[in-house]
């Protein structure tokens, strides 16, 4: 093989894949760019940048490292060859040459091949995150909040335009666009890109707007209705699509998130969708039974307490816990009931309850003997 060998310039084998040629190129070129070169070899380092990218050019595309391994460099001599093969065609060149600052942002390749690609000023507005806290009963119900949100909003003075008297942009005639001319290694390229006098749009202001001084966006606080449905828990976000900030150049603009926080409840406890309440009851009322009035996240209902209930003892009462978010019903709720042990007794009711239960002591340590 005669001429340039393209191999050993990126450092690899004649077997290597086209991923192996990538990853030998990526080092080279950092290595040898020519913004890296010491003092005095900026000229090297310019050759063997330019040797560098026309190797990688060729091995890269299937066609042109065919016509390589058979004709040697010969065949691309002068630069012929490389764009009737495709030679970079597939090669993401951009994140080698992401670091290295040419300007205006563009990189590298993109000057040089970028066929008349146009880059976008409008940007999607920021999204924003309010915590709201609800009670419980807010859970139960559901409930509309109307909350307070500080944004960025399009200027009501320019209209988010950033300026005033507008007129045609003398640099691209209003078009948005120019034509630069630059000569590469390979040939000579033209390229169309956004116009940097206007930023793409085509026209400039001849008065930049004092309110938002130039931006487009002021700060305005506005009030937004929230609709919290039923059954939510702590740490849920309701996304309320395009109530963000607006967008930047006509972009659209971001959501809001409202995360909820649930407060503490001083009665009830939360497990899921249902509810866990403890309820106190008296000693004759768990001894003889009774039927007793509980409190509930919307109200009250009524418990039945049988008699010679033990202390500690769970009730469920159906459906009377939380509605479920995603389905269909209600969880339930959990009565703990807890005999209350009286703190003053008088005389009589003393003298009953010692004989209660020396009756009942002796009753039953005659049943263990006897059955």
């Amino acid at each position: 093989m005669v001429g340039k060998d393209y191999y050993k310039i990126l450092g690899v084998e004649k077997s290597a894949t086209k991923e192996e040629i990538k990853k030998a190129y990526k080092k080279a070129a950092l290595k040898h760019h020519p913004d890296r070169a010491p003092k005095g070899k900026e000229k090297e380092y310019e050759e063997t940048f330019k040797t560098i990218n026309e190797a990688a050019a060729v091995l890269n595309h299937q066609k042109t490292r065919q016509q390589y391994d058979q004709f040697g460099s010969s065949a691309f001599s002068g630069g012929q060859g490389y764009g009737n093969a495709g030679g970079f065609q597939g090669f993401d060149f951009s994140d080698i040459m992401s670091q290295f600052n040419f300007g205006d942002g563009d990189n590298m390749f993109d000057q040089i091949f970028g066929g008349g690609r146009r880059r976008s000023r409008t940007r999607r507005g920021s999204d924003l995150l309010y915590e709201l806290e609800i009670t419980l009963e807010e859970v139960a119900n559901g409930i509309k909040k109307t909350i307070s949100v500080n944004k960025l909003e399009h200027c009501s003075d320019c209209k988010g335009k950033g300026g005033k008297d507008f007129q045609s942009c003398s640099h691209c005639n209003g078009s948005g666009q120019l034509k630069r001319t630059q000569r590469t290694p390979f040939g000579v390229f033209q390229q169309t890109g956004a116009c940097h006098y206007c930023s793409g749009e085509g026209q400039t202001a001849n008065k930049t707007c004092t309110t938002c001084s130039g931006e487009g966006l002021e700060r305005k606080k506005r009030k937004i209705e929230v609709s919290v449905p039923s059954g939510v828990e702590t740490g849920m976000r309701l996304r309320l699509a395009g109530e963000g900030e607006a967008g930047i150049k006509g972009g659209p603009s971001g959501d809001l998130f409202v995360q909820i926080n649930v407060k503490k409840h001083k009665l009830f406890e939360r497990k899921g969708n249902d509810l866990n309440i403890t309820v106190p009851i008296s000693f004759t009322q768990a001894v003889l039974g009774d039927e007793i009035e509980v409190p509930t996240i919307i109200g009250k209902a009524e418990l039945k307490i049988p008699a010679g209930t033990d202390s500690e003892t769970i009730f469920r009462m159906k459906n009377q816990g939380l509605p479920s978010i995603n389905r269909v019903g209600k969880g339930n709720q959990m009565v703990k009931v807890q005999i209350e042990v009286p703190k003053k007794l008088n005389k009589k009711q003393k003298e009953l309850l010692k004989e209660f239960g020396e009756d009942k002591a002796s009753k039953s340590f005659l049943k263990k003997i006897f059955g």
